[in-house]
């Protein structure tokens, strides 16, 4: 283990210091040494040359899902392309115009709902920071086609009359479809308004939270105008696909979103066993259940948890585990950012605990070198420090980078020292301001810190600020994007 200082350049030889459980060690041509279990499951690894097999549950990678996703748009612009009718008339155009901006509309509208549906094959491949992303970019154009959608039909439908805008409005909320259409996009506005940057720092999450589930009930609105619109309800057979997509999703949020969180709360009686601190505003919550391996929660995976005390049980807050399953307990390390974060320091022994997931997709499945680099900045270091202790790997395939300011905000330092003591695995502290002299995650400094570091696979863990920085020295560095695994605790 070494501390680098952020003003003073890191020593320039790679210190070597990575052993693996020497009673399970086994360097064979081709193959690398497994890690004790430790009461967890992780995803069973077979070597296959320098690379990596991994046969673990089924998931759905980004690029299946998007391509997925793109096909699906496609599909929609041919149904409304091959029912077209050429026309120059000025009522016509619009009227084309509106139906594909609606059309895409309802597709983009499920599509919103089912990347937050939180289906396990789609969280554990593509991540649910990820998906996140893609939701907040995609609402974005869904309400865009949405407003254009109506004020397209609206002039088209002023163009056909040979009224005025207003009154051409005013005609139309007379059709009950069409009314339930424009309180849902109304609604979808709201939402919308409510979730942009500016206005989203000023209101309190809970507030958040009860505003976007008004996007459920403009969904309900607008399905219904669509399968009364002519591009729908031309032919029974788009009728009954158009109905079945949105059974499908309506049943998978069902599910994944309330049935399984009631029955994860049932079956496994989570309460809080310890809370101890680690540091300067920085505790770790232990909690104790019933079957908490049938969780299958995977080292580098998160959980949204919901304490049952008075001034939590509102907020499910997503905290990544810092330890594997064991003894029927996880555990959670978190760090006072906030109120309902503070509160987490103040929990007593026996409360109860709604824990739902296991989310996140920054797992033992991403890894495709037989060499990894685990990068963490501040409480980051909770998915890293789990993926230390149990990602496989023999003497110098593992090594971890923890960066912070000051030495007063590391934590788990024990543990991640007789981690890399057990392993003889790769622990280096990189401490200094962000704004110091010296980049500890400057490209020249991680090649001075780890010398074959284009041959690694990274996993990275931070700050958006830090991650993103890291990113781009790594890139610059060497490392392949697609081989730099991040997620970002800045939900």
């Amino acid at each position: 283990m070494t501390t680098t200082q952020a003003d003073a350049p890191p020593p320039a030889a790679y210190p070597a210091l990575s052993a693996y459980l020497a009673q399970h060690a086994q360097q064979a041509e081709g193959q690398y040494a497994q890690p004790a279990p430790h009461d967890a499951s992780p995803p069973r690894v077979v070597p296959v040359g320098d690379r990596l097999a991994v046969t673990d549950p089924p998931r759905i990678s980004p690029g299946t899902l998007r391509t997925g996703l793109t096909a699906g748009a496609a599909a929609v612009t041919l149904l409304w392309a091959v029912q077209v009718e050429p026309s120059v008339r000025l009522d016509a155009l619009f009227a084309t115009c509106a139906h594909l901006t609606g059309l895409l509309a309802g597709y983009g509208i499920l599509v919103m709902l089912l990347l937050m549906a939180r289906v396990p094959a789609i969280e554990h491949g593509v991540g649910a920071d990820r998906l996140a992303r893609w939701h907040a970019f995609g609402g974005r154009y869904i309400l865009s086609l949405c407003i254009a959608h109506s004020f397209l039909a609206l002039f088209g439908y002023a163009a056909h009359s040979g009224t005025d805008l207003l009154s051409a409005c005013v005609e139309l909320m007379g059709y009950p479809g069409l009314a339930a259409a424009a309180a849902g996009t109304a609604l979808f506005l709201e939402v919308g308004v409510a979730s942009a940057r500016a206005v989203r720092r000023r209101v309190r999450h809970e507030t958040w939270r009860s505003l976007h589930f008004l996007a459920y009930l403009g969904a309900a609105l607008t399905f219904a105008h669509q399968l009364v619109g002519p591009d729908i309800a031309s032919s029974a057979v788009t009728v009954w696909l158009w109905s079945m997509m949105h059974a499908t999703v309506a049943v998978l949020l069902i599910w994944y979103r309330a049935v399984v969180p009631a029955r994860q709360a049932l079956r496994h009686s989570l309460r809080v066993l310890e809370v101890r601190d680690e540091g300067p505003g920085v505790v770790s919550v232990v909690m104790q259940g019933l079957d908490l391996a049938s969780l299958q929660a995977e080292p580098g995976q998160f959980f949204r948890w919901r304490f049952m005390t008075r001034r939590l049980w509102r907020t499910a807050l997503p905290f990544s585990l810092s330890a594997p399953v064991r003894d029927d307990t996880l555990r959670i390390t978190v760090k006072a950012l906030g109120d309902h974060t503070r509160r987490v320091r103040r929990l007593r022994p026996g409360v109860r605990v709604l824990a739902t997931g296991p989310f996140g997709a920054l797992t033992a499945h991403r890894r495709t070198r037989r060499k990894v680099l685990l990068l963490a900045g501040g409480v980051g270091i909770t998915p890293m420090r789990a993926l230390f202790e149990t990602l496989p790997g023999g003497p110098g395939d593992i090594t971890l980078l923890y960066r912070a300011s000051r030495p007063e905000q590391l934590v788990l330092c024990e543990e991640l020292e007789e981690i890399a003591a057990t392993r003889q695995a790769g622990l280096h502290y990189l401490l200094g301001p962000s704004d110091g002299a010296y980049d500890p995650l400057s490209p020249l400094a991680l090649r001075d810190l780890v010398p074959d570091l284009v041959e690694h696979d990274v996993y990275l863990c931070g700050p958006p600020g830090m991650a993103d920085a890291a990113t781009a020295a790594l890139v610059r560095a060497g490392v392949p994007e697609e081989r730099i695994h991040a997620e970002t605790f800045a939900f």
